[in-house]
């Protein structure tokens, strides 16, 4: 099977080109920016002419979700228009797309996880892209599965483990946000995932029931604080530091975009459609911390 990817250094492109490797049935090629332009279709054209995948995969976006207020035309001219564009051309090829969302679409309100079906109002510029660009892979491509996932972690790039781990190393107390919850998710986990959704989507043939919007995350529910707690917890268990967290509200922790209070999604679609659970956020986030620390011994 041959995979198209867009995005090369992020954490779920990284986590699919590393998990590729070992992989003997799967040939991928990851595009970095240099390669394929999302604004320009014919750079897209023309890398999927040239690779002929079976299928495109799309985590590709604008993710800084606090600098997305102040530039709104960029942050929706990738998440939207280039979201678009990639479907648009795949259809054209006659080529499924899985493409990635997120859980900001909704406005974090509910008091329980989201459903698929859930009435969708993003707080911020990030969050209303994301929800154009669902909107835009699935008017191009009648053949698209769209994975909203939430709160990725990975041993590389910036995320909130590795954030943790480095604060900890510079500090003697942490401050995190305990009235946020949501599903931390193991980008490599998620990859693994992804590849098997792909081959249930490539193995008999098109399957209408795939298509839409599956929810994929982790399967343990937290607040930041909470998970800051487990990742010290790790930490101290297997290398002797960690920190005292202590926790504190949103309001004492200004950011320039609103984050939903809620970003639970609810996995059942993910089981039901695709077979597929995500493992438990202990065993995830030990192989995180192992990362860090291997990276970071002293």
């Amino acid at each position: 099977m041959r995979f198209f990817v867009i995005g090369r250094d992020g954490q779920v492109a990284r986590s699919l080109r590393e998990l590729a490797i070992n992989l003997s049935n799967v040939v991928i090629e990851c595009s970095g920016r240099s390669d394929v332009d999302l604004l320009r279709p014919d750079s897209i054209e023309r890398a999927l002419s040239a690779f002929s995948p079976d299928i495109v995969i799309n985590p590709g976006a604008y993710t800084a979700v606090d600098r997305a207020e102040s530039e709104p035309e960029i942050v929706f001219a990738t998440n939207r228009d280039g979201a678009g564009n990639v479907a648009e051309i795949a259809a054209r090829m006659g080529i499924p797309i899985i493409h990635l969302s997120t859980d900001y679409v909704f406005d974090g309100k509910k008091s329980e996880p989201y459903v698929e079906t859930d009435p969708t109002a993003p707080l911020g510029v990030y969050g209303r892209s994301k929800l154009a660009g669902e909107g835009a892979v699935a008017a191009a491509n009648e053949r698209h599965i769209i994975l909203r996932t939430a709160w990725v972690y990975a041993p590389f790039g910036n995320n909130f483990v590795r954030t943790i781990l480095r604060l900890s190393k510079q500090r003697d107390r942490l401050s995190v946000v305990d009235d946020q919850i949501g599903c931390p998710t193991f980008a490599p986990d998620l990859a693994f995932a992804i590849f098997e959704i792909a081959r249930k989507a490539l193995s008999n043939g098109w399957d209408k029931k795939l298509a839409g919007i599956t929810h994929i995350c982790g399967p343990d529910a937290v607040s930041w604080y909470t998970f800051a707690r487990k990742i010290m917890h790790v930490s101290q268990t297997k290398y002797g530091h960690s920190v005292e967290v202590d926790a504190i509200r949103s309001a004492d922790y200004r950011t320039t975009a609103a984050r939903p209070a809620n970003s639970r999604l609810c996995c059942d679609r993910l089981a039901t459609i695709f077979d597929i659970r995500m493992p438990p956020i202990e065993s995830s986030l030990e192989k995180c911390v192992d990362s860090f620390f291997n990276q970071h011994p002293s």
